[in-house]
Protein backbone atom coordinates (compact mmCIF):
# COMPACT_ATOMS: atom_id res chain seq x y z
CA UNK A 1 0.00 0.00 0.00
CA UNK A 2 1.45 3.33 -0.99
CA UNK A 3 1.39 6.46 1.11
CA UNK A 4 -1.19 7.98 -1.25
CA UNK A 5 -3.46 4.95 -0.94
CA UNK A 6 -3.06 4.91 2.86
CA UNK A 7 -4.15 8.53 3.07
CA UNK A 8 -7.10 7.93 0.76
CA UNK A 9 -8.14 4.96 2.87
CA UNK A 10 -8.47 7.34 5.78
CA UNK A 11 -5.26 6.56 7.61
CA UNK A 12 -2.23 8.78 7.92
CA UNK A 13 0.52 7.48 5.72
CA UNK A 14 3.24 5.75 7.70
CA UNK A 15 6.05 3.33 7.13
CA UNK A 16 3.67 0.52 8.14
CA UNK A 17 0.18 1.48 6.91
CA UNK A 18 -1.18 -2.05 7.27
CA UNK A 19 -0.13 -2.13 10.94
CA UNK A 20 -1.69 1.31 11.42
CA UNK A 21 -4.94 0.10 9.90
CA UNK A 22 -4.98 -2.96 12.17
CA UNK A 23 -4.35 -0.71 15.17
CA UNK A 24 -7.23 1.56 14.16
CA UNK A 25 -9.52 -1.41 13.65
CA UNK A 26 -8.50 -2.82 17.04
CA UNK A 27 -9.17 0.49 18.73
CA UNK A 28 -12.58 0.93 17.19
CA UNK A 29 -13.58 -2.64 18.09
CA UNK A 30 -11.65 -2.34 21.37
CA UNK A 31 -14.31 -2.72 24.03
CA UNK A 32 -15.88 -5.65 22.18
CA UNK A 33 -19.34 -4.63 23.36
CA UNK A 34 -21.92 -1.95 22.61
CA UNK A 35 -19.23 0.76 22.82
CA UNK A 36 -17.22 -0.86 20.03
CA UNK A 37 -20.38 -1.14 17.94
CA UNK A 38 -21.14 2.56 18.43
CA UNK A 39 -17.58 3.58 17.54
CA UNK A 40 -17.67 1.37 14.42
CA UNK A 41 -20.98 2.96 13.36
CA UNK A 42 -19.62 6.47 14.00
CA UNK A 43 -16.50 5.66 12.01
CA UNK A 44 -18.61 4.51 9.06
CA UNK A 45 -20.74 7.67 9.17
CA UNK A 46 -17.67 9.91 9.35
CA UNK A 47 -16.09 8.17 6.36
CA UNK A 48 -19.34 8.49 4.41
CA UNK A 49 -19.60 12.18 5.23
CA UNK A 50 -15.94 12.90 4.42
CA UNK A 51 -14.07 10.33 2.32
CA UNK A 52 -10.86 12.38 2.79
CA UNK A 53 -10.94 12.16 6.60
CA UNK A 54 -7.73 11.13 8.34
CA UNK A 55 -8.07 8.73 11.25
CA UNK A 56 -5.38 8.43 13.90
CA UNK A 57 -5.00 6.91 17.32
CA UNK A 58 -3.69 9.44 19.84
CA UNK A 59 -3.21 9.93 23.56
CA UNK A 60 -2.25 6.42 24.51
CA UNK A 61 -1.92 6.12 28.27
CA UNK A 62 -1.72 3.37 30.91
CA UNK A 63 -5.23 4.10 32.17
CA UNK A 64 -6.57 3.49 28.67
CA UNK A 65 -6.37 -0.27 28.18
CA UNK A 66 -7.01 0.19 24.48
CA UNK A 67 -4.63 1.62 21.92
CA UNK A 68 -5.61 5.25 22.41
CA UNK A 69 -8.35 7.60 21.32
CA UNK A 70 -9.58 7.63 17.71
CA UNK A 71 -9.22 11.12 16.26
CA UNK A 72 -10.77 12.11 12.95
CA UNK A 73 -9.23 15.09 11.17
CA UNK A 74 -9.53 17.12 8.00
CA UNK A 75 -7.49 20.35 8.01
CA UNK A 76 -7.59 20.06 11.81
CA UNK A 77 -9.36 17.86 14.32
CA UNK A 78 -13.03 17.23 13.58
CA UNK A 79 -13.85 15.01 16.54
CA UNK A 80 -12.58 12.35 18.90
CA UNK A 81 -14.28 9.18 20.11
CA UNK A 82 -13.61 8.26 23.72
CA UNK A 83 -14.95 5.10 25.26
CA UNK A 84 -15.94 5.21 28.92
CA UNK A 85 -17.54 2.57 31.13
CA UNK A 86 -21.06 3.96 30.65
CA UNK A 87 -20.84 5.95 27.40
CA UNK A 88 -19.05 6.83 24.21
CA UNK A 89 -18.20 10.53 24.04
CA UNK A 90 -17.77 12.19 20.65
CA UNK A 91 -16.07 15.53 21.22
CA UNK A 92 -16.02 18.08 18.41
CA UNK A 93 -12.95 20.29 18.67
CA UNK A 94 -14.76 23.39 17.37
CA UNK A 95 -18.27 22.32 18.24
CA UNK A 96 -19.29 25.64 19.77
CA UNK A 97 -18.83 27.22 16.33
CA UNK A 98 -21.05 24.68 14.57
CA UNK A 99 -24.75 24.93 13.91
CA UNK A 100 -26.59 21.99 15.47
CA UNK A 101 -30.19 22.28 14.26
CA UNK A 102 -30.94 18.65 15.15
CA UNK A 103 -29.72 19.06 18.73
CA UNK A 104 -27.15 16.26 18.64
CA UNK A 105 -24.85 17.99 21.12
CA UNK A 106 -25.86 16.94 24.62
CA UNK A 107 -22.63 17.38 26.59
CA UNK A 108 -19.97 20.02 27.24
CA UNK A 109 -22.51 22.68 26.34
CA UNK A 110 -21.00 25.34 28.61
CA UNK A 111 -17.58 25.32 26.96
CA UNK A 112 -16.48 28.13 24.72
CA UNK A 113 -14.91 25.90 22.08
CA UNK A 114 -15.87 22.23 22.26
CA UNK A 115 -19.18 20.41 22.22
CA UNK A 116 -19.82 16.71 22.67
CA UNK A 117 -22.32 13.97 22.03
CA UNK A 118 -22.65 11.34 24.75
CA UNK A 119 -24.04 8.01 23.57
CA UNK A 120 -25.14 5.39 26.07
CA UNK A 121 -25.98 1.75 25.54
CA UNK A 122 -29.05 1.46 23.32
CA UNK A 123 -28.82 5.05 22.01
CA UNK A 124 -29.25 5.60 18.29
CA UNK A 125 -27.77 8.52 16.41
CA UNK A 126 -29.51 10.34 13.56
CA UNK A 127 -27.19 9.41 10.68
CA UNK A 128 -28.26 12.26 8.42
CA UNK A 129 -27.85 14.90 11.15
CA UNK A 130 -24.51 13.44 12.27
CA UNK A 131 -23.09 13.45 8.73
CA UNK A 132 -24.28 17.05 8.30
CA UNK A 133 -22.43 17.93 11.52
CA UNK A 134 -19.25 16.27 10.21
CA UNK A 135 -19.54 18.14 6.91
CA UNK A 136 -20.03 21.41 8.80
CA UNK A 137 -16.92 20.69 10.88
CA UNK A 138 -14.93 20.02 7.69
CA UNK A 139 -16.24 23.23 6.14
CA UNK A 140 -15.25 25.18 9.25
CA UNK A 141 -11.75 23.67 9.27
CA UNK A 142 -11.21 24.33 5.57
CA UNK A 143 -12.79 27.77 5.37
CA UNK A 144 -10.55 30.66 4.46
CA UNK A 145 -9.89 32.69 7.54
CA UNK A 146 -10.62 36.35 7.14
CA UNK A 147 -7.73 38.51 8.27
CA UNK A 148 -8.37 40.33 11.51
CA UNK A 149 -8.69 44.10 11.19
CA UNK A 150 -5.51 45.97 12.00
CA UNK A 151 -5.04 46.85 15.63
CA UNK A 152 -5.29 50.56 16.24
CA UNK A 153 -2.22 52.06 17.80
CA UNK A 154 -2.78 53.14 21.36
CA UNK A 155 -0.96 55.76 23.37
CA UNK A 156 0.76 57.05 20.32
CA UNK A 157 1.71 60.68 20.58
CA UNK A 158 1.35 62.81 17.57
CA UNK A 159 4.45 64.64 16.54
CA UNK A 160 4.10 68.37 16.11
Amino acid sequence: MTKKKATKAGLRASSKPIAAERSADSMIAGPGDWRGEILARIRTLIRQADPEVVEEMKWRKPSNAMLGVPVWSHAGILCTGESYKDKVKLTFAKGASLEDPSGLFNSSLDGGTRRAIDLHEGDKIDARAFKALIRAAVALNTSVRVAAPPVLARNVRKRD
